[in-house]
């Protein structure tokens, strides 16, 4: 009677709503982790195709001379760019385990940026270039929202 008594006890105390938040609080974690190691390999992959990229148009027919346009390579700069970001977005979640908007918002401010860098004007229709412009300005004000409001009082 004892036993079922105690086992009856740790049912009831694992189903508290203190353990359960504990339990998610330890599921986030393990889940930024991996995140974060995925991020890892995706930045190391991409260093590996930049690297490749421009050895191939270094040193091919014109040598020295890019046969691309320097829009792509551009292009995958940014995607490193972003990529360091998106990891800084979960480093800074794994210190303080809060999103920081801030954060986010400028990682998509150089997302956006980097579409109107290498954007093909002749595949691009109006509607889409309003949708980029209103995305800009979207997300310029909002970013200036949040550095005016958490920005200390001198």
């Amino acid at each position: 009677m004892r036993r079922l008594q105690r086992l009856f006890k740790q049912t009831k105390d694992a189903g508290s709503n203190e353990n359960f938040l504990t339990s998610l609080h330890r599921l986030e974690g393990f889940v930024a982790k991996v995140l974060s190691v995925a991020m890892v390999v995706v930045i190391l992959v991409s260093l590996f195709d930049l690297a490749l990229f421009l050895s191939q148009e270094l040193f091919s027919e014109p040598y020295g001379f890019f046969t691309t346009s320097l829009i792509e390579i551009f292009g995958l700069f940014l995607n490193i760019l972003i990529a360091l970001e998106i990891l800084e977005n979960i480093t800074a979640y794994l210190r303080k385990h809060v999103v920081q908007v801030e954060l986010v918002v400028a990682t998509s401010l150089v997302a956006v940026a980097r579409k109107i860098i290498i954007l093909d004007l002749d595949k691009t229709t109006g509607l889409q270039l309003i949708g980029l412009a209103v995305s800009v300005f979207a997300l310029s004000v909002s970013y200036w929202i949040i550095r005016h409001t958490t920005r200390p009082s001198a």
